[in-house]
């Protein structure tokens, strides 16, 4: 749904996306991470036809953002960091407006609007003014807005800044809920977002992708060995460590925390073992509870300071 290559943008000296290229699948949820400054936005205007690239090219739903951008904007709902809502006018209202703009038909528009708004669980609102709406509450009428005209791809911007832990989580599963219908392109600085949400990574630095991939192969990225994870009950924990050391292809063996009553290690393979299947047939063969059994990998955190840790700043303008 989105094709970007070799994309390039500069502001007079400074050059702020330096020839990109990435795809994003029909239905995806794609994470766009980076630190400020790093292209993120300038990619975000290119792909959204606010700003014209300077060299490369990108393709929106099969439409070039260049040569054909009114049928790149039909095809794209854009969701901004701040909601591009007018706060004196109530919600239904708006949503009206939006559609207008968007070239829905007339006979079509209240229809479409009663759909966004229990599609964004904004219905109890529809009658109330935007301007006394909590953030969530319009965050979610930018959300609506976005899919108003029900585009094939979705490009939201810090669709979760300044919420609180619950609106987010509400914002969150409802991004969720618009997968499969919609392509969705989420630029984020909560990196737990992007793991709960997302089923890619896009990271880029300094105006350059460090890396494209899924969120499972990022935590395993730079890993030879197996490193897992075991809870077990029902058993001492030192019998528990022992069998598991003998397991083959075992490494070494760790107490870590665990719950009342149980015992928790982290038991690293040697490389290139899979040791899982083996560790759940130990513990079964032994007549203990296998309560957990699940992979270890570097953090996304880990993993995105360590491809975005910058040498020098470079001089010039920063990059959006």
């Amino acid at each position: 749904m989105i094709t970007v290559e070799g994309l390039t943008k500069r502001y007079a000296r400074h050059v702020a996306v330096k020839n990109i290229s990435f795809e994003v699948g029909k239905g995806e949820i794609v994470g766009f991470l980076g630190k400020n400054g790093a292209g993120k936005t300038t990619t975000m205007r290119v792909l959204t036809c606010f700003l014209p690239p300077t060299a490369g090219k990108a393709t929106v739903a099969g439409f070039d953002v260049l040569e054909q951008p009114h049928e790149v904007k039909k095809n794209i709902g854009y969701l901004p960091e701040t909601p591009p809502v007018y706060p004196e006018m109530d919600v239904a209202e708006y949503l009206t407006f939006v559609a207008k703009l968007k070239g829905i038909a007339s006979g079509d528009i209240a229809k479409r609007v009663d759909e966004v708004c229990e599609r964004t669980a904004i219905a109890d609102v529809k009658n109330k003014i935007i301007g006394k709406l909590s953030k969530g509450y319009r965050q979610r009428v930018g959300i609506a807005q976005a899919i108003i005209h029900n585009p094939p791809v979705l490009i939201l911007d810090e669709p979760t800044s300044g919420l609180d832990p619950e609106q987010q989580l509400h914002v969150r599963e409802l991004i969720a809920s618009l997968s499969g219908d919609h392509t969705i392109i989420l630029s984020t600085h909560i990196l737990s977002e992007v793991e709960q949400s997302c089923s890619k990574v896009i990271i880029i630095n300094k105006g350059e992708i460090v890396a494209v991939d899924s969120v499972a192969a990022l935590h395993k990225r730079g890993r030879t060995s197996e490193s897992v994870a075991i809870e077990v009950a029902g058993a001492n924990a030192v019998e528990v460590r022992q069998r598991l050391e003998q397991v083959p292809g075992v490494a070494r063996v760790i107490s870590r925390d665990a719950k009342e009553g149980m015992s928790g290690f982290e038991v690293e393979g040697l490389e290139h073992a899979v040791i899982r299947p083996e560790l759940a047939r130990a513990v079964v063969q032994s007549g203990w509870d296998l309560t957990e059994l699940k992979p270890l990998g570097e953090s996304l955190e880990e993993i995105f300071l360590e491809l975005t840790r910058s040498e020098k700043k470079e001089e010039g303008a920063p990059a959006q």
